[in-house]
């Protein structure tokens, strides 16, 4: 049990280290809401799991010797989030009354955390030191894969909650609101395009 402990409070840690995944959502939340930006964090969450299964199927090794190949594919998504970050820059400022949620945020968000190839190699190395081989049902990868989920979700979701209450703020400020937007999409980008081996 100390062992999940122990994962929950390092997970939560790197929660709060605000990344590419995290930009996304502040971005979101921002631009359509609170429920966007949840949707966004659980869209990032299923983005990790795909990325756990890949994990525990032993694919990490494959994909660290493709990964130059799969290159282009973390580009595609890093000039994305940029041409969108660029595009939410340039647009006139509305009313946020009016904005409506994005319907495509979640599966944004599932390729953006997919792609990830830093994230998935952090995983790779980070998770196996909470399994335990006799550590019984709280040593199970299961587990430890479940509880890392689980605290990636609630603190991504407190991200989303802390910049949907500042969209509250943001509606007197219509313009700044694009623009911090934009800032947070083209950082995601750039955060995805650093993000290495």
């Amino acid at each position: 049990m100390a062992n999940l402990i122990a994962l929950a409070v390092a997970t939560a840690i790197l929660v709060a280290i605000p990344g590419p995944n995290v930009a996304l959502i502040v971005a979101n939340s921002i631009r359509h809401g609170f429920r966007a930006g949840a949707a966004t964090a659980l869209g990032v969450t299923c983005g990790n799991a795909i990325q756990l299964v890949l994990v525990v199927l032993g694919m990490a090794a494959v994909i660290e010797y493709a990964a130059e190949a799969l290159t282009w594919i973390r580009w595609a998504g890093v000039a994305y989030l940029v041409y969108l970050g660029i595009r939410t820059w340039s647009e006139p400022a509305g009313d946020l009354g009016a904005v409506q949620a994005a319907p495509a945020v979640f599966w944004r968000a599932v390729v953006i955390a997919a792609i990830n190839p830093k994230t998935l190699l952090f995983i790779a190395a980070f998770l196996p030191q909470f399994v335990a081989v006799d550590g019984g049902l709280a040593g199970h990868p299961v587990t430890v894969a479940a509880v890392f989920l689980a605290v990636l979700l609630a603190g991504d979701v407190v991200w989303a909650a802390t910049a949907g209450s500042a969209r509250r703020l943001l509606e007197r400020y219509t313009a700044a609101r694009n623009r911090i937007t934009g800032g947070f999409l083209v950082a995601a980008g750039l955060g995805l395009a650093l993000a290495r081996k």
